[in-house]
């Protein structure tokens, strides 16, 4: 079912997918931070650690409170959540524009030790990067009248959770494209790819070329 969904992209990834187009300009001032991008095969996320955030910054990672680092990954509000998707959900999030998700997940230990089933790229990032990139995902945030997140129920592994997001799920706005524009608002050249290996390779070349020093 996920190759599938995966083929489908691959077929028109030739024609949809864009040159990494310029980011947002990293000039220098303090040390960097690291985010990561975590590669699932068909899928990816992002994940910060949250000791280099302003205690505030974002206020809804208390949902989590045992975690050290968050991982972030955005989808189809249905497939993502399903226990057993198959072919006709993976076609209907392709084909059929519907709502999407957050999944949220804490974990404590080093990233490359949590996912280590998984292909990890560190990714330097200013300071203004970073807020950038919170910022980002506060504002997929669905909110009730209250102005709280609306959560969906538990996530897929460890201590996580799904919350609704304002976005629209559709082929050419998936889990990889939403990845990639949060990579670029934080200031990482990426193109908008629609695959993940293509993301990826992206992130590889950013990640070899990222400037050493200082970075405001």
């Amino acid at each position: 079912m996920r190759t599938l969904l995966w083929l489908i992209a691959v077929t028109i990834a030739g024609t949809a997918c864009a040159e990494a187009p310029p980011a947002l300009e990293t000039t220098f001032e303090s040390q960097p931070r690291t985010i990561y991008l975590v590669s699932h095969g068909w899928h990816t996320g992002i994940v910060i650690r949250l000791s280099d955030l302003p205690h505030d910054a974002w206020p809804e990672s208390a949902f989590l409170p045992r975690a050290e680092y968050i991982e972030v990954g955005w989808g189809n509000r249905e497939y993502y959540q399903a226990a057993d998707p198959g072919a006709w959900l993976a076609l209907k999030a392709a084909f059929v524009p519907g709502p999407s998700v957050l999944h949220l997940v804490g974990f404590r230990i080093p990233v490359e030790q949590y996912f280590s089933a998984s292909e990890v790229i560190a990714l330097p990032v200013s300071d203004a990067g970073l807020a950038r990139l919170v910022a980002y995902i506060r504002d997929n945030y669905e909110r009730d009248d209250a102005g709280h997140p609306i959560q969906l129920g538990v996530g897929l592994y460890g201590e996580s959770a799904f919350y609704e997001s304002v976005e629209t799920f559709h082929l050419f706005n998936n889990c990889n494209t939403w990845t990639a524009h949060a990579l670029r608002i934080a200031g990482i050249r990426v193109g908008s790819h629609l695959t993940a290996p293509e993301l990826i390779k992206d992130a590889r070349q950013a990640a070899q070329t990222a400037p050493s020093g200082t970075y405001k």
